[in-house]
Formats: structure tokens, sequence, C-alpha cells
């Protein structure tokens, strides 16, 4: 049987900055003669500019600065009842978020996702992060289009790499003091630790073990930086010697900075997930279907290649992007999905409980507070 042609690095690079590059327009994208009658929504940098080209000419994209804004935009547009034209013509229709984002939104502003088969093609892990991780049976409330973990980058630190097997708990070494980037999000640094642990995840159980403080407070300690994406210019510019960071900004790295080298430890990470949600529409745009052949075409060759290049990987089975993965370098294949075993001791951020939360926020502030 015929193998896949495998890409050069040369072709892996240029395709690479392809699905990676992000326009700097904050005009509609997609624009056609006629006016779009759908709106969809996202923060720069949170779609891949390839896909959004497919993006039917009934919907236009608007980049904004940051989720944040996404969800600020999305309040603005639904305040002013004055003009009901205008309202209806300026609320957006779609929203692309990150799960933790997209966990904020009253799930009573949402429509279901009206994607049956599409959904029905993902792999099943993909399910709860569909329902925004509400009970078995209810119905979808986003399309998870792209996933992965968080990774460990290391740069120019062989002697790291050669100790890999120890997994997180690289993250104490004493050379890393005030050399390491760490994520902006509390909730991660804290799964992170637990992992240091041995637990899987920083579920309710785990929050509670003892050992858990002392362990957090010397992470913590460890950091040059709580900030993923400005933090990453320390690790570029020889700031810092490692960063964690999620493994759609780590892949694209890997190909073209020789410096660097990725980690997936066998205890696995938090996974993140970023999602499409759809809003009510009201007037002309009620009754505008879903795009669901621009959603079908990132699943598939040749848009799924150009994801991939870009870092954003679709929750498909493992069978369906295989193909696509044996084209890309033996190295990254293990980051883009990780080996079945690891993948189980991954685990999503599903919305933390009142009581979770608040045991959360004590964790966080005694690790904050103690000894640097």
């Amino acid at each position: 049987m015929r193998q896949p042609p495998r890409f050069s690095r040369r072709r892996a690079i240029k395709l690479a900055a392809l699905g990676a590059a992000v326009g700097g327009s904050t005009a509609l994208v997609g624009c056609r003669a006629s006016a779009p009658q759908g709106r969809l929504l996202y923060p720069r940098g949170g779609l891949p500019p390839a896909w959004l080209k497919g993006l039917p000419g009934q919907w236009g994209a608007q980049p904004l600065d940051s989720p944040a804004a996404v969800l600020t935009e999305l309040n603005r547009s639904g305040e002013d009842r004055s003009d009901q034209n205008r309202a209806a013509a300026e609320r957006p229709l779609l929203l692309a978020l990150g799960d933790g984002w997209a966990s904020q939104l009253q799930r009573s502003r949402l429509e279901p996702f009206a994607a049956p088969d599409l959904l029905a093609q993902l792999a099943p892990f993909a399910h709860a992060p569909s329902r925004l991780f509400t009970a078995d049976g209810d119905l979808p409330l986003a399309y998870p289009w792209a996933f992965g973990s968080w990774l460990l980058l290391l740069r120019d630190r062989p002697d790291l790499w050669r100790r890999r097997f120890e997994g997180w708990s690289l993250l104490l070494d004493p050379s890393l003091r005030g050399r390491l980037v760490l994520p902006s999000s509390p909730r991660v640094v804290i799964d992170l630790a637990c992992r240091q642990l041995g637990l899987t995840g920083a579920d309710a159980e785990a929050l509670a073990d003892r050992r858990l403080p002392v362990q957090l407070r010397q992470l913590v300690a460890q950091a040059a930086a709580f900030d993923e994406r400005d933090g990453l210019n320390l690790l570029l510019a020889g700031d810092a010697d490692a960063a964690v960071l999620p493994s759609q900004r780590v892949i694209p790295l890997l190909l073209s900075d020789p410096r660097l080298q990725a980690l997936l430890p066998d205890s696995g990470s938090p996974l993140w997930w970023q999602l499409l949600l759809h809003l009510p529409g009201s007037g002309p745009d009620a009754d505008l279907p879903l795009p669901l052949g621009w959603l079908a075409a990132g699943a598939q060759p040749p848009m799924l290649d150009r994801l991939l290049a870009g870092g954003w990987v679709p929750p498909l089975p493992p069978e369906r992007l295989r193909p696509a993965l044996a084209r890309w370098p033996e190295r990254l294949r293990a980051l883009f999905l990780p080996p079945e075993a690891v993948l189980r001791r991954c685990t999503s951020l599903a919305p933390l409980t009142p009581a979770e939360r608040q045991l959360g926020q004590q964790l966080w502030d005694g690790a904050q507070s103690g000894p640097r």
C-alpha cells in the first residue's frame, strides 16, 4: 500500500506560515458584492485565515482584540433596542471562543448547535465540550473544531531534554528559577502542580490534597512571568529557558526554530478547546442556515493540512487524523495527537462548582503570598 507523501522541511515551514499567519485588518472577512447576513465574531488569531477565506458569502467574520472583547461586543449588540432593524443587523450569530470563555456565557443565550452529522463525526472525547460540559444527553451547544494540550517548551536546554522522562517535575529544576514562563491561567498552573504529585488533573479530590499548597507554592516561585502570549518573547529572546504553552502556539515554532524542543509528559496535561457557538437570530437572519459546508471543509484535506500547519487539530477519531499526520515529521505527531494512553490522562477544564472555585482561589492566593 502506498504511503502518503512526506512533507519536506521547506514545504512544512511554508504550509505552517500559510496556516498560522493572521491578517491585521479589522474589516469584515469574506465580504462579497452584497452585505453579509450573518456575523461571526472571533478574537484576533483565533481562527485560521486560510479557513476563513472559504466562509460563504452570506457570512462576514469580524476579528476583535481578545476573547473579552468578543463577550463585550456580544453584550453591547444586545443592549440597544431603540432600532430593532439595526440591532438585528449588528447582532452576531456565531462566536468563536475558547472553552474557558465560552463557559462564561449563559446557556439560555445560545441556540443548540444544529449540525448532528458533523458532531457525530467527532471523537467521543469531544462530546463533553460540545455540551459545554453539561450532563450526558443534553443538546450540543457548540461545535468543537480544534483542541490540543499544554506543552513544555525548552530553548537550548539539552540537559533538561535528556531528563524529559521526569515530566512536569522538570518545572521545579533549580536552574529554571526565574527562567520559566507559566500560563496566565491559575487553574492551568494548579493542574500542573497536581500532575507533579501524580494526580490526574485538578478535580475536587486533588484540590483537597494536603500536599498541594506546598507543591503549588514551589511551582509559582519558579516563574519569571505568567503570560503565555507576551511571555513567549522572553523565551525566544533568551531571557527564559522554558515555557508552558498551548500546543497550537508551539507546533509552528518547532518547524522554524531548531533551538526549541517540546514535551507532553506521559502524565498528560489540561486540554484546550476552540468552539463555535450559535446565537439566536431575529428578523431577516432568523432563518440563515449554519455554514455546514465550511465547517466540514476544516475536517478534511486539503484544508485539514492547513489547519494542522497552524497547530489547529480537529478532534477527529485517530483513524481520520493519521493519514494527514503521516505527512509530518515523526517527532511532531504525538504533539498533534497524543498517544491513546497519554490522551486518557489529559483532562478538559470543565466549569468549577462554587466550592471548587473558592478552594482554587484560596490555593492560588496562598501560593502568591508565599516566599519567592
